[in-house]
């Protein structure tokens, strides 16, 4: 469980990143002169502004009239006067670099990063000398940890010092080497080339941006160590650890960093000061401890490695790719290992690029972007057992719907609340688009609600916690269906629909051209369906809103029926219309096979069929995130052999240097390539090898529902199913040989199993119910806490 290499990285997706959900780092593991780059999650640019649009009102009215007269073109037009500003960057905080005095001719050399905890380490020989490194970036001590030895006393020598893209300014104080800096007012997104000035910072020092600092500090077991400000200069050392801390003055969504900011410098300091009068020894184990505490939930094994154990990871993806299933659990674990990294209770949720990012402008802001992408990461958080992860997810969406009823409101005149296809730390809600710049196929989605509103249904469906679903979850829940219940406008036919309405990021054609803005697209009515489908059983869970939810099951029975088109495909628009690109990246239609449960088998088949044929047709390539979907779509169609071909297209080695085809793939250092770089990819490609071993969604424990033929044999320990139940699960020849159940919170269980099983108490031994149930659904009782077994017979 480690990534692997035998030369420095050259490329920020050759360096393999640490990170603790706050800070995260990118390590380039150079010889002479080291690079790691540096992120603080809380680093954006710009601060609280209006971005509501009180004309947009206004223009809904014309859009639908366009609408119901067929102009698409012509509405796609009107659309663009609904629209607000761009949000702000995710912003690199800088870099620390180490600057060694042994040149850069090197023997020996390895890099790695240790997925069991969490710790990067570099070695390489100078002559008679071996030098090592150890980094780590801790959770329990919030500070990024870096240990320099060498095997003769008194060969190390090095000027350690920070510095940053951004405006910052530098000093020596009282033992630490600090960088203060100024985030930007405004970045504009890096698509957005019409402004001269795209990075803004105000004058002088009262301005509303992010104030930062880092402070760097060191301990020498010898030698001696002088700060000056060209930074810090060790000399003859035989040991040195490196702190570095981070901060800045963000206070809250809806507070301005510049003047009601927290203090960037004594939060960093309080850091430092903290962790440097903790031994290294205790700083690692305690590190290693916290880390262990979440990794180790989840254990896999899809069969025998083929690859040498000692080979560097790229050329492993390139020679064998998915046909070795210990890189398929590597890539497993990977997404595992990324999510604590960037998600920790008490951070900000993953962007597009998790914690890391080196750009000013970077790709697409590397903000949320919540017609997939902000979703898509945390799709693995319940599953593979990180439910804490989800927690800044969770309360993003809180933040989000305090600022969406003031859109709801002010644009649309609807109550509830609503966001659109991108937000920042801000939570901005509005549209995108820079009034009228933007297109309406990706800036106008008002639909964000309800697929956010899933997260926060899911995580009480695993965890059961009702105070949850009571105080939290509910409310905003109820609060967005609300928004969906004013949204609704009837037809011609007296059919609910959505208007205006985008299916994301695809247009169709019509005479003369494409456009994207239409009535009822699929995907609008399947999150609609689901979130008052969730509204409803949450309701009834809470024994509350019983009128509420009539009328919500009212609203659900008049939503226009979905449709099947000409080539047998489920339809993505309400009309079937022909598709800009058969083969786009997006599958917005497929929500109700997945991560949504509105089409199945045995109770929609037609549907279901349908969802399949279009899935068919989008065909086998796809962007890495796409492919990432892909993988989770076709687990839920219980094809593992299909699922594993996309597991497959998916490990291709991407080079740096490799044209924007949108095939796909994954980097060196194992990041998803879209490409570019989005970790979304990651996510979804573990949450998918989870949904082919256990699926949930139905009320019932589906074992191993798409398991390829090449996983024959295998294991799974510790996965998280709906209802409060962890399962593990042990397979040969292609056949289930034993579960373990364990029951959280006690009631019923049911499992649907393929072969004849034998279900025992574990504890006891005993039987439980028949003690024997042929191929089918099996339902027990559970008590609180107990473990239940099942075996082949």
């Amino acid at each position: 469980m480690k990534l692997q290499y035998n030369q420095p990285a050259n490329e920020w997706t050759e360096a393999l990143p640490i990170g603790n959900g706050r800070l995260g780092a990118m390590i380039f593991g150079k010889v002479e002169q080291e690079a790691v780059e540096l992120n603080e999650d809380t680093l954006w640019s710009g601060s609280p502004k209006e971005w509501n649009n009180p004309e947009a009102k206004s223009w809904l009215t014309e859009v639908r009239r366009l609408l119901n007269e067929g102009l698409y073109a012509e509405a796609d037009k009107a659309c663009r006067h609904m629209m607000g500003p761009y949000t702000q960057s995710y912003l690199p905080f800088g870099a620390l670099r180490i600057s060694f005095e042994h040149g850069d001719v090197a023997t020996s050399y390895r890099r790695e990063l240790s997925l069991e905890d969490a710790v990067s380490r570099v070695e390489y020989r100078i002559g008679d000398v071996s030098y090592t490194r150890e980094m780590f970036a801790s959770y329990p001590d919030q500070v990024l940890v870096v240990q320099l030895a060498c095997s003769k006393p008194g060969m190390l020598s090095f000027t350690a010092k920070l510095d940053s893209k951004l405006r910052v300014r530098s000093a020596a104080e009282e033992g630490r080497w600090i960088m203060r800096g100024r985030a930007p007012e405004h970045v504009d997104p890096s698509y957005y080339r019409a402004a001269s000035s795209p990075i803004r910072y105000s004058d002088g020092e009262d301005g509303d941006s992010m104030t930062f600092e880092g402070r760097l500090a060191a301990v020498l077991e010898d030698g001696t160590l002088h700060l000056d400000h060209d930074g810090l200069h060790v000399r003859g050392a035989t040991r040195v650890t490196l702190y570095v801390s981070a901060a800045t003055s963000f206070n809250g969504y809806d507070r301005s960093p510049g003047k009601q900011g927290r203090h960037a410098g004594a939060l960093a300091e309080s850091y430092l000061a903290s962790a440097m009068k903790i031994s290294y020894e205790e700083l690692l184990r305690r590190h290693v401890e916290d880390y262990r505490r979440l990794m180790g939930r989840v254990a896999i094994r899809l069969g025998e490695g083929l690859s040498p154990a000692d080979m560097p990871t790229d050329a492993r993806i390139a020679e064998y790719g998915a046909k070795d299933p210990a890189l398929i659990e590597l890539l497993f674990q990977y997404g595992r290992y990324l999510m604590i990294a960037s998600s920790r209770q008490g951070t900000q949720p993953a962007n597009l690029q998790g914690i890391w990012n080196r750009e000013t402008r970077p790709p697409w802001s590397s903000n949320y972007t919540l017609n997939i992408n902000t979703q898509m990461n945390y799709w693995p958080a319940e599953t593979c057992n990180l439910p804490e992860c989800h927690e800044p997810l969770l309360e993003f969406i809180g933040s989000l719907a305090v600022n969406g009823s003031r859109t709801a409101a002010v644009n649309y005149g609807a109550r509830g609340w609503t966001a659109h296809h991108n937000s920042d730390i801000w939570a901005q809600s509005a549209p995108v688009g820079d009034y009228g710049h933007g297109d309406p196929v990706w800036a106008f989605w008002p639909m964000a609600g309800p697929w956010l509103s899933q997260h926060l249904w899911e995580h009480y469906a695993f965890g059961r916690d009702r105070r949850f679903l009571r105080d939290k979850a509910y409310p905003i829940m109820k609060e967005a269906a609300l928004f969906c219940l004013d949204w609704l406008t009837p037809n011609k036919d007296g059919y609910l629909v959505t208007m205006p309405s985008t299916s994301p990021e695809h247009k169709f054609k019509v005479d003369g051209g494409l456009a994207s803005v239409s009535a009822a697209s699929a995907m609008d009515l399947e999150l609609i369906w689901d979130l008052f489908t969730n509204c409803c059983e949450a309701a009834q869970t809470l024994g509350i809103d019983e009128p509420f939810a009539d009328e919500l099951k009212a609203a659900k029975n008049r939503l226009l029926p979905l449709q099947i088109g000409r080539y047998g495909q489920l339809q993505e628009w309400s009309e079937d219309f022909e598709d800009e690109d058969v083969h786009h990246r997006h599958v917005s239609h497929l929500f109700g096979v997945f991560p949504g449960r509105q089409f199945h088998a045995d109770e929609t088949p037609e549907l279901y069929e349908a969802a399949r044929t279009s899935l068919e047709r989008r065909g086998d390539g796809g962007t890495g995130w796409s492919l990432g979907w892909k993988i989770c779509l076709w687990a839920r169609f219980h094809n593992g052999n299909r699922a594993l071909g996309f597991i497959s297209n998916l490990l291709r080695l991407v080079k740096p240097d490799e044209p924007n085809s949108g095939k796909g793939g994954v980097y060196a250092n194992m990041f998803d390539a879209h490409p570019p770089f989005q970790i979304d990819g990651n996510f979804a490609a573990t949450a998918g090898i989870a949904e082919m071993l256990l699926q949930s969604e139905r009320g019932f424990l589906d074992l191993l529902p798409a398991l390829p033929d090449a996983w024959s044999s295998g294991s799974i320990s510790g996965l998280r199913a709906r209802g409060g139940f962890t399962v593990s699960l042990t397979w040969e020849e292609g056949a289930l040989v034993s579960a373990e159940i364990v029951s959280a919170f006690g009631g019923p269980c049911s499992v649907y199993v393929r072969t004849p099983v034998r279900l025992e108490d574990a504890e006891s031994g005993s039987s439980v119910g028949n003690g024997q149930s042929a191929p089918g659904i099996v339902t027990f009782q559970t008590d609180a806490g107990a473990v239940y077994k099942l075996a082949a017979v």
